[in-house]
């Protein structure tokens, strides 16, 4: 087998500019969030935590798309299911596992937030909240003051489908398409919204909608995570040139239920969800390393043995750790003065 890097080839993510290193780096984060996102199930059942939501099968075009961002310069606003978005940017499965179990450590919001609103400065992560689509006019708004500094940086923003046909959605892409912004808008589409299925939801194509605003649309398969790849990459250096906002579509599905309070079979069928089960584009991943000789059952197997190690360390040590205090509890509620007066 060939080292990683020590030989040039033809294979497709080379002529996308992604080095050997980088793209088994991709497929090691997408097993590491699909790992930790079966972990939380599991807690959850077994009445470890409360509550946990879940991206599984959406992770390789989540990881893709963090591979393609500048995490030095841009800025980030994901969605409550982005496990493998967040640890493309360098968020750590122990801070995952803190914000599941609600501890003082948490970096996101101290365990005051659900899983999965996602919030870190040292990561240029903007936090988010509960009602569904506010972070996209806070996107476009982070775009305007990028625009007016002259900063180089881009904001991406992801949502699903549901989120699609909120007003803040058409505000903040009309804001940002009369201003010709520098923010892509990803909507993840997995075809539910909660038990609203796509075909009720709207007619049309959702990247569509983009032509409305002036700016590019662009649907994309979720299981091609090199594609996905290609195409957020080609918005952030169109947005960096002064060309305006992208949207993007991800077409994935969500072969879980929308959360653990959630019963799914009230609203589809199982052979439906085993149908999309079946078409996981993580192996396809894997095995498309295998053919590019950068990839071995062997390392698989180490991978998987590493995955575990690290999962079973956060996971004891969030179990272990405090809640937050009473009196922490009443910061950042606040204004706080230092000083004399206080």
């Amino acid at each position: 087998m060939k080292q990683a890097g020590s030989v040039q080839h033809n294979y497709r993510h080379s002529s996308l500019g992604l080095s050997d290193e980088r793209v088994v780096a991709m497929y090691k984060t997408m097993m590491m969030a699909r790992r930790f996102d079966e972990r939380g199930q599991l807690l959850q059942r077994a009445g470890k935590v409360n509550f946990h939501i879940s991206g599984i099968t959406q992770e390789p075009s989540q990881v893709a798309m963090g591979f393609a961002m500048d995490t030095e310069n841009d800025w980030f606003l994901p969605y409550y299911r982005d496990y493998g978005f967040v640890l493309s940017l360098g968020m750590t499965v122990k801070e995952l596992m803190l914000s599941l179990f609600a501890k003082g450590e948490d970096p996101n919001s101290a365990g005051r937030q659900m899983p999965g609103h996602f919030g870190s400065k040292r990561l240029r992560i903007v936090t988010g909240s509960s009602p569904v689509t506010t972070q996209v006019p806070h996107a476009t708004g982070f775009a305007l003051a990028a625009k007016m500094r002259g900063e180089p940086s881009v904001a991406l923003v992801t949502f699903g489908d549901g989120s699609s046909n909120q007003g803040d959605f058409h505000e903040g892409c009309n804001f940002a398409g009369v201003h010709q912004l520098p923010v892509i808008f990803v909507c993840e589409n997995n075809q539910y919204a909660i038990s609203m299925p796509l075909s009720k939801q709207t007619r049309g194509r959702i990247c569509d909608r983009a032509l409305g605003y002036g700016f590019p649309g662009i649907r994309v398969d979720g299981n091609d995570p090199l594609e996905v790849y290609r195409v957020v990459k080609e918005a952030r250096e169109r947005a960096l040139a002064g060309e305006g906002p992208t949207l993007i579509e991800i077409m994935t599905y969500r072969v879980t239920a929308h959360s653990t309070s959630d019963n799914d079979l009230a609203y589809r069928t199982k052979e439906e969800v085993e149908q999309h089960k079946s078409k996981d584009s993580l192996p396809v991943f894997k095995q498309y390393l295998i053919d590019a000789e950068l990839w071995s059952e062997e390392q698989e197997a180490d991978l998987q043995t590493e995955i575990r190690a690290v999962i079973d360390e956060a996971n004891e040590y969030a179990e272990k750790a405090p809640f937050q205090s009473i009196e922490d509890a009443f910061r950042h509620v606040f204004a706080e003065h230092s000083g004399e007066g206080k």
